[in-house]
């Protein structure tokens, strides 16, 4: 014993770095879909960017409620890939909290902002007045698709689940900085009461424009009853002669009947 603690006195704190091992960790019910992915697409990308292998089961929790909870092994001769293993299925089932501070990755950049992912498949939005003290005029000209950044998890919306982030926030304040105030406010009691007034005018005009197009109505109904009267008094003998049959002969009118011929001598 004498000659052992002479070459080793203590145990390791740990194995060496090639030495094959396994992690073991469990996570709440809810995380394993997402653990998994669509189709196993999360679980399948870590095995392979990692070169690690894992294995899920869902098992009771023990509790004598019927909950369950997931068992996660993690694989690996690789001390290095097995911890970004074991940090990435963690920041899967991390539930984030305002107030903390994440290291994210931009994701996308919009004219109002940025999207940065502060833990795997969770977003939330960095906007262009939260990137710092001065005016930002174009999100481009401070970030970049793929940067890295730190950045405040400022709330959460209790509705929807949306993220306020915020760079400026880790920094501190200029002496005598001042926010600038929106524009975008409550229109003025004098605006309402104008607006009042149109609605009226509008109202006043669809009423009188109701009245004249009543009456109009009223005069053309008496002038097509006018054309229909004027219409009975003329001759019809065509519309009549043209329903008695298809082929008959017309017969001429007055002034198209042949001139009524004299056999009387021009001379007595």
């Amino acid at each position: 014993m004498g000659e052992m603690l002479k070459t080793i006195p203590e145990p390791r704190e740990d194995f060496k770095p090639f030495v094959p091992r396994m992690v073991q960790i469990e996570v709440a019910s809810e995380f394993i879909g997402a653990i998994i992915g669509k189709g196993g697409e999360t679980i399948q990308g870590m095995q392979k960017e990692f070169g690690t292998t894992i294995t899920i089961e869902e098992v009771d929790a023990g509790k004598g409620d019927g909950t369950t909870k997931g068992v996660v092994d993690i694989f690996g001769t690789d001390k290095a890939a097995m911890d970004a293993t074991l940090e990435r299925i963690k920041g899967i089932c991390a539930v984030p909290e305002a107030g903390q501070v994440y290291h994210g990755k931009v994701v996308s950049i919009l004219e109002f902002g940025a999207f940065i992912e502060i833990l795997p498949g969770k977003e939330g939005l960095l906007h262009v007045s939260e990137i710092a003290w001065t005016k930002t005029e174009k999100v481009e000209d401070v970030l970049k698709v793929g940067d890295e950044v730190d950045v405040k998890l400022l709330e959460i919306d209790a509705k929807t689940g949306k993220m306020r982030l915020s760079m400026r926030a880790l920094t501190e304040k200029p002496e005598g900085y001042v926010e600038p105030k929106r524009e975008r406010g409550p229109r003025r009691e004098g605006d309402r009461r104008e607006g009042d007034r149109r609605e009226g005018d509008r109202r006043e005009g669809n009423r009188n424009n109701g009245g004249e197009r009543r009456e109009n109505g009223r005069r053309d109904g008496e002038r097509r009853e006018g054309g229909r009267r004027e219409g009975d008094r003329g001759p019809r003998r065509d519309n009549r002669q043209g329903q008695q049959g298809g082929n008959a002969p017309r017969k001429p009118r007055f002034e198209d009947a042949a001139p009524e011929q004299n056999n009387e001598p021009d001379v007595f």
